[in-house]
């Protein structure tokens, strides 16, 4: 029987680059990652208005990104190839506009287009001019035509953004820890990143932990998300079984019979000290914020959070007992990997809140002096852009993360392509993490067993295998879609 594989694999590499879910992960963020994060930011309202106006916003309606250009000297523009962007030193990028509208006591003032900066663009990606090229027309333009792209040019230097392997957020893993087991979730929606953990103390009591919130007994934060009563909490737990466990901290808070009482007892816990009604103001807000933020940040979501932390409680007592193993932190399945949709979109992010600051300042200060300028004035588009090449340019990105960005390897082409399907983990190479860098039974297939640096970064820096591919983020909407079609049935008592 012949051998097929040399000529799959050539027919799979003709039709597939190495650097294909690079290449898509940068598409999914020019394309829906700018307007979600736009979105996040989308009314801006001013502390400091004139004193003739009851109302004033500004609105960020719309964000696009076109193709890469210069403006020359003379304030001429016009498209720029990697090639030239190489040889002048200076960075591949495109302009973003945004649409904004000013209202006025609710009345559209104005509306306009501007520009609010320039992003460097991925070789080979839609918003790149050598997208779609043929060979010829590669070779015409000064490209090599076997190059990969996913990769950018800042400032004449070619530089990569490495991926980066991270626990997989808004899942909840029981592992073991120095004391005994805990429950860890790392709550992710847009700017919030948040880590929750649920543990037992000597009394038997289980605690909550999260931002301000530290070690709060959890019933009394079920409590009061609106889950009051008993009997209620033990069979949203579990429908089948009382566990004594819960029983306990259900007994040690028996007297807590409102939401208000609930509310107030954890605000006092935490140190919140003013009157009543502020102090229940505060806490609530805590709550609706920063506790399990991916669920929703509003009241209407209290309900949803109470049932998925008495779920979290539940895994946490079956792992106890034994009737479930605790997670394993190393396995792949616990583990996402971020490219650069989700890398820029941090940092993007980040400086689009320095922007609107930067814009509202400016604003507030013409109307201290009497004026009451047009938007189009005080928005400065160098600002976001510099913010923007300084961090790829030197590889310091938010969330005072070093090395993200790096100056690609071109040795030879073995080792620029090992380059580009670069995977680091966050993890410390000073400390011993000998399990992390161990070669776990799920990397095969996915990533390469064999190439990885030897001394201090073992397992910990690491390369995708060739053929490994990675899909993006799955609209949440279209899989509850998809359970409800096959009979998922939804809410606490549904079988």
């Amino acid at each position: 029987m012949a051998n097929y594989s040399p000529l799959l694999i050539k027919k799979y590499f003709e039709e597939n680059s190495l650097v294909r879910s690079a290449i898509e992960s940068f598409n999914n963020f020019v394309d829906h990652e700018l307007q979600v994060i736009l979105e996040e930011n989308k009314v801006i309202e001013p502390t400091i208005i004139p004193p003739n106006v009851d109302s004033f916003r500004i609105k960020l309606d719309k964000i696009w990104v076109t193709k890469p250009e210069i403006t020359e000297a003379d304030g001429s523009k016009r498209p720029i190839y990697p090639v030239e962007a190489r040889l002048r030193k200076i960075s591949y990028a495109a302009p973003v506009y945004i649409e904004v509208s000013a209202h006025v006591n609710d009345v559209q003032r104005e509306s306009f287009t501007t520009q609010i900066g320039s992003l460097p663009v991925m070789l080979k990606s839609n918003v790149c001019h050598l997208a779609n090229m043929n060979r010829e027309e590669l070779i015409e333009k000064g490209e090599d035509p076997d190059d990969p792209g996913g990769y950018f040019i800042i400032n004449g230097t070619e530089r990569v953004l490495i991926t980066v392997e991270d626990l997989a957020s808004n899942v909840c893993m029981v592992t073991d820890w120095k004391d005994g087991l805990v429950a860890k979730l790392f709550s992710e929606a847009g700017s919030y990143k948040i880590p929750h953990t649920i543990e037992k103390g000597k009394d038997g009591v289980f605690y909550l932990t999260f931002t301000r919130v530290k070690r709060v007994p959890l019933v009394i934060i079920i409590k009061a998300l609106g889950l009051l009563k008993d009997e209620e909490i033990m069979t949203t737990i579990s429908l089948d079984k009382q566990y004594d466990d819960v029983l306990i901290n259900l007994f040690e808070f028996v007297g807590i019979k409102t939401t208000e009482d609930a509310i107030d007892q954890i605000a006092k816990r935490i140190g919140i000290t003013q009157a009543k009604d502020v102090r229940l103001e505060r806490m609530e807000d805590i709550l609706d914020r920063y506790l399990l933020p991916h669920i929703g940040i509003g009241t209407e979501h209290r309900a949803a959070k109470a049932l998925n932390l008495c779920k979290m409680l539940h895994k946490f007592i079956l792992v106890e007992s034994g009737a479930l193993p605790a997670d394993d932190k190393d396995h792949y399945g616990n583990k996402r990997l971020k490219l650069s949709d989700d890398l820029l979109g941090d940092l993007f992010r980040v400086n689009l809140k320095v922007l609107i600051g930067d814009l509202l300042y400016n604003f507030q200060r013409l109307v201290k002096r009497g004026k009451f300028p047009s938007i189009k004035v005080i928005i400065r588009d160098k600002l976001l852009t510099s913010r923007i090449y300084s961090s790829m340019a030197t590889g310091n990105w938010v969330g005072a993360r070093k090395g993200i960005s790096q100056r690609i390897q071109r040795l030879n082409n073995l080792n620029t392509l090992s380059h580009l399907q670069r995977v680091v983990s966050p993890l410390s190479a000073s400390q011993e993490n000998f399990e992390a860098r161990e070669l776990h039974p799920t990397h095969l297939g996915r990533l390469c067993p064999v190439e990885t640096p030897e001394g201090t970064n073992i397992g910990l820096r690491k390369n995708l295998a060739l053929m490994a591919s990675i899909t993006t983020r799955t609209d949440e909407a279209e899989v509850l879609r998809a359970l409800r079609e096959i009979g998922l049935k939804e809410g606490p008592n549904a079988h």
